[in-house]
C-alpha cells in the first residue's frame, strides 16, 4: 500500500465531516424521504405482522442500495465514501437542533423551548419543566450522536461508503418499523434487531470516546453499574457514559404516548440547565475530531 491509498479513507472522512459542517442535511431533495417513501410502500405491501414479511422487507429496502454503493465504488473510490459518508452523517443537523432548543431555554421561552426539544423527542414535551426540557435535550445529543455520527464512522472504517449507507439505512428502518405495536412487533422485528447488531460495537466506542473526553472515571463507573438497568443495550452504555462524563443526572419518568415511564437513572450530579445541551454538543463535535485523528494515525501505521 502506497502513501496515497493509505490515506484515501481517511482523508474521504475529513472531507465528509467537513461538508456536513458547512452544509447540514441537504434541505431540499433529501436522499432519505425517497428512502422513507419506499420503505413506507415495502411495509403496506409486505406487512403480514409476520417475521419473515419484514425480514423480506429489510432486504428489499436495503441490499439493491448497498450493492449499488458496493458496485459504484471502484470506479472513483474517494468521490463515493466522500458522498455517501456525508449522506450517513447528520451530526450538524443535530447540534443545529440542539441549540434551537438552548438558545429559547436559556432566555426563560420555555415553551419554545418544549416546542424545539419535541422535534427531535418521542416523549411528550407539553409539561416539561426547564430542567425536563434540558434534560430531554442532552440524552438525545448523547443518544443520536451514535447514531447520526460515530456509527456511520465506524462502518465507513470497515467498509467504507458501502458501509456507511448499511449502517444509516438499517438505522432509519429501526426507527421507522422497530416498535412493539400490534402492527409492527412482528414485521419490525428483523429491523430492530439489525440495527442492535450494527449498533452494537459502535455504541461502546461512542461511550469510551464520552468518557476519555470528560469525566473518565465517572462516566466508566456509570456505564459499568447503570447501563445494565437501561432497556437499550446501545442506548445505555452511550448515555451513562455520557451523562457521568457531563456530571448530570438524566434517565427519570417520562410520558410516551400518554403512558408515564419511569426510567432508570443515568450519570451523576445535578439535574441538567441550558449550558449543558451546548456541553454535550461540545462532547460530540470532540468525538468526531477525536475518531478523525484515529483515522488517520491507522492511515500512517498502514503507510
Amino acid at each position: 500500500m502506497n502513501l496515497p491509498d493509505a490515506f484515501l479513507l481517511p482523508l474521504a472522512a475529513l472531507a465528509a465531516v467537513m461538508l456536513d459542517r458547512l452544509l447540514g442535511e441537504p434541505r431540499r431533495f433529501h436522499p432519505l424521504v425517497g428512502f422513507g417513501t419506499l420503505a413506507g410502500w415495502l411495509e403496506k405491501r409486505l406487512n403480514r405482522r409476520t417475521i419473515a414479511g419484514g425480514a423480506l422487507a429489510w432486504l428489499l429496502a436495503v441490499g439493491p442500495w448497498v450493492a449499488l454503493a458496493a458496485a459504484l465504488r471502484p470506479l472513483a473510490p474517494f468521490a463515493v465514501d466522500v458522498a455517501l459518508l456525508y449522506f450517513a452523517l447528520g451530526a450538524q443537523s443535530l447540534c443545529e437542533h440542539a441549540e434551537a432548543i438552548a438558545r429559547p431555554l436559556a432566555a426563560g421561552d420555555l415553551a419554545e423551548a418544549r416546542r424545539r426539544v419535541g422535534w427531535i423527542v418521542s416523549r411528550d414535551t407539553s409539561a416539561l419543566d426547564a430542567a425536563g426540557v434540558a434534560r430531554a435535550g442532552v440524552e438525545s445529543v448523547l443518544e443520536n450522536g451514535n447514531d447520526a455520527a460515530f456509527g456511520a464512522l465506524f462502518w465507513f472504517a470497515l467498509l467504507g461508503g458501502p458501509g456507511a449507507l448499511l449502517f444509516r439505512l438499517a438505522n432509519t428502518l429501526d426507527a421507522m418499523w422497530g416498535y412493539r405495536t400490534e402492527r409492527l412487533n412482528l414485521f419490525g422485528r428483523v429491523a430492530a434487531r439489525a440495527d442492535d447488531l450494527l449498533n452494537w460495537p459502535a455504541a461502546r466506542l461512542t461511550a469510551l470516546t464520552y468518557a476519555l473526553l470528560g469525566r473518565t472515571r465517572t462516566a466508566l463507573a456509570c456505564w459499568r453499574t447503570q447501563a445494565p438497568a437501561w432497556d437499550s443495550p446501545n442506548a445505555g452504555p452511550v448515555m451513562a457514559a455520557g451523562a457521568g462524563s457531563l456530571g448530570v443526572a438524566l434517565g427519570g419518568a417520562a410520558i410516551y404516548h400518554g403512558q408515564r415511564e419511569e426510567r432508570p437513572p443515568l450519570g451523576a450530579g445535578a439535574a441538567p440547565t441550558a449550558a449543558d445541551l451546548g456541553r454535550a454538543v461540545g462532547l460530540v463535535r470532540r468525538g468526531l475530531w477525536l475518531w478523525l485523528a484515529a483515522l488517520f494515525i491507522s492511515g500512517a501505521l498502514h503507510a
